[in-house]
């Protein structure tokens, strides 16, 4: 499984303390930066990492801001994207056994490192349960294609 990760400058700090975590899991990933603290506008990383998602390239991918939410609008913007904005471990596991959520978004003045690295592992962990929730994503599949 290989993940594509991202922040803006808000998120800079908690983006890599993931890369940290991925590099621990010997997960592959591409950090698709920024490279550093500089303002930088979050829709334009969100959408790096979204079609790169939607398009198969990656497994999964992860999105850092100040506190997700602008990360997780952008993202689900992108047909085929189904992001989570997680604050907990619980939600994690939820958004992929339940909603096979494909990119997960944190936010850097909302949950701490060690939180976020609970929250990235439950997310990286949990498969899809598939069954009786793959009729709730299809739907979700057909109302991407509508638009």
């Amino acid at each position: 499984m290989k993940i594509i990760l991202a922040s803006d400058h808000a998120g800079f700090e908690l983006r890599q303390e993931l890369v940290t975590v991925l590099r621990e899991r010997g997960t592959a990933f591409e950090d698709a930066g920024p490279a550093t603290r500089e303002s930088v506008d979050y829709p334009d990383f969100a959408a790096k990492v979204a079609r790169a998602v939607a398009a198969g390239e990656y497994a999964l991918g992860v999105l850092v801001c100040g506190t997700g939410i602008g990360m997780s609008i952008m993202a689900n913007k992108q047909r085929g994207v189904r992001a989570a904005l997680c604050t907990t471990e619980f939600e994690a596991r939820m958004a992929r056994a339940h909603n096979d959520a494909n990119v997960l978004c944190l936010g850097q003045r909302v949950v701490g490192a060690g939180v976020a690295r609970t929250i990235l592992e439950a997310f990286l962990a949990t498969p899809f349960e598939g069954g009786r929730h793959e009729k709730r994503v299809q739907k979700i599949r057909e109302a991407d294609a509508e638009r």
